[in-house]
């Protein structure tokens, strides 16, 4: 019997929360996704709540609304749920139109993201954060 992804997935239970068509480039949000990863939640809630960036609160909405699928649908203790994954990808890009000098027009972008926030509970997380812990060591 082989183990596919799907049985592997329902024995790990990862929770997830995507929120589409948020208004912000995915260059934006990249760099606070990438900084919340491998965090626990009560750190990453923190860290996005005194944030500089605007698009950090849509992150906090989606974060909690992860955090409630997790307590809710798989009865998860929020103290051990740290982030496993945080990426976004390209929505759709709004195009207008800026009338500029001489009869001419300049063109501007208004790019929308989706954003996928995926968490999973500390003793499963354990194991893989000890084996690239490992590895990083060697080098």
């Amino acid at each position: 019997m082989k183990k596919t992804k799907e049985n592997i997935e329902d024995k790990i239970k990862l929770v997830r929360s995507v929120n589409k068509n948020v208004r912000s480039s995915t260059r934006k949000l990249n760099p606070i996704l990438r900084a919340i990863v491998g965090k626990k939640v009560d750190v990453a809630i923190r860290d996005l709540t005194f944030s500089d960036k605007r698009i950090s609160n849509d992150i906090k909405k989606t974060l909690s609304s992860a955090i409630a699928n997790a307590e809710n649908n798989y009865q998860y203790d929020i103290d051990r749920l740290i982030v496993k994954e945080a990426y976004c990808g390209k929505q759709i890009i709004m195009k207008r139109f800026r009338p500029r000098a001489k009869g001419r027009a300049a063109p501007i972008k208004k790019p929308y993201s989706n954003l996928t926030i995926i968490l999973s509970e500390m003793k499963k997380a354990e194991k893989q954060i000890k084996k690239v812990e490992k590895h990083g060591t060697k080098s």
